[in-house]
């Protein structure tokens, strides 16, 4: 029989959000940000809705190191052994595996749901409803299961799944996945009815994770279980930092999930977004009359549509004459781009800190 103390959470949060800059930086990621003026940030948010289902114990935040005072301050509730530090950037799977060892060394019957620190969910009571439905699948196969959103628009930001047959109530097997596709072919997938959207969202058993990371990353496993007697001991962290940063550089999508003969999609419909990119933040907020989206500061536009403005608070902007633009300030840094170019503002990122160095970043 599952219980509530089966169910663990991983929470990944050891991002820069470089897409969101210069709002996020190296030194304070999105995830740590409250953009909506809720008093809490994607982290707490994120925090708050699986601590609603999943005892606060068994929720487990991986980050960075150098983010490890930050968790601390917004999630004060945790104890340190919650927070796993990463000595290194190194991807999810690595990410994913180390957090799955440590929770086998706590219980070996677990399930797991894997969440990014960074989405919004508007629907939050379907959403739980769907996850709680997964504890129970996962719990009872050694299927991974992967959350797939019904797409309403030919979005190339995301990766999209292929349904196959239907196996049980609202859960599918997976035929393809699909990395970030152009835009006709986004259309194509649209259209045809057989493809949602990836929403980074994953839940198994621990058991069944771990063997599929034996099977198929086994360099990967080689780094990490050959440790496995110290998880949740003192000695971990020394562990971690000798063999973490030797981990392969590698996604769970490409490294298991594309890979692996027994995943499986529950679709949902509980106003999911990956908030990844100013643009999904536009999509998010509410906007004028002129399609205009102004957060947390003043504005007065004039022949202007199609923008968002975002610099601090007790601040105005004026503008006038501009369509589909970002302007931004944060500290230092003001960004006027066009909205809907995010792939140029990780140029923009790379070669401020080449010109400037890291004061900007």
């Amino acid at each position: 029989m599952v219980t509530n103390t089966d169910n663990f959470c991983i929470i990944m949060g050891g991002g820069i959000g470089s897409r969101f800059w210069p709002f996020s930086r190296k030194t304070l990621p999105k995830q740590f940000l409250d953009f909506f003026g809720t008093g809490r940030s994607l982290l707490q948010q994120t925090f708050d809705r699986f601590n609603k289902i999943v005892p606060t114990e068994n929720i487990l935040i991986v980050t960075n190191d150098m983010y490890a005072n930050l968790v601390k301050e917004q999630l004060p509730n945790l104890k340190p052994e919650q927070i796993l530090l990463e000595p290194t950037r190194r991807n999810t799977a690595p990410c994913i595996a180390w957090a799955s060892y440590h929770i086998r060394a706590l219980n070996p019957n677990a399930n797991i749901v894997v969440a990014p620190s960074d989405h919004l969910i508007l629907k939050e009571s379907e959403f739980l409803s769907t996850i709680e439905k997964g504890f129970t699948f996962v719990a009872q196969s050694e299927k991974l299961l992967t959350l797939g959103i019904k797409p309403n628009r030919p979005e190339t930001g995301y990766g999209y799944i292929q349904i196959a047959e239907q196996t049980d109530n609202n859960f599918y097997k997976v035929k393809t996945f699909t990395e970030k596709p152009e835009l006709e072919l986004a259309k194509v997938f649209v259209e045809s009815g057989e493809f949602y959207w990836n929403s980074g969202l994953f839940m198994w058993n621990v058991n069944a994770i771990i063997k599929a990371v034996n099977t198929l990353l086994p360099e990967l496993a080689a780094k990490l279980s050959i440790g496995e007697k110290v998880y949740g001991t003192s000695a971990e962290k020394a562990f971690i930092d000798e063999n973490f940063p030797a981990c392969p550089n590698v996604s769970i999508d490409f490294g298991i999930m594309e890979k692996a003969d027994n995943v499986y999609v529950s679709l949902g419909d509980f106003g999911w977004s990956d908030l990844g990119t100013w643009s999904s933040l536009y999509e998010l907020s509410s906007k004028d009359q002129d399609r205009n989206v102004t957060l947390q500061c003043e504005s007065i536009f004039y022949d202007s549509k199609d923008n968002i403005v975002a610099i601090p608070q007790n601040k105005l902007a004026v503008i006038d004459g501009l369509e589909g633009y970002l302007i931004a300030e944060s500290n230092n840094v003001l960004l006027i781009c066009k909205k809907d170019e995010e792939h140029a503002i990780r140029k923009y990122v790379n070669d401020t800190q080449m010109k400037f160095g890291e004061d900007y970043i």
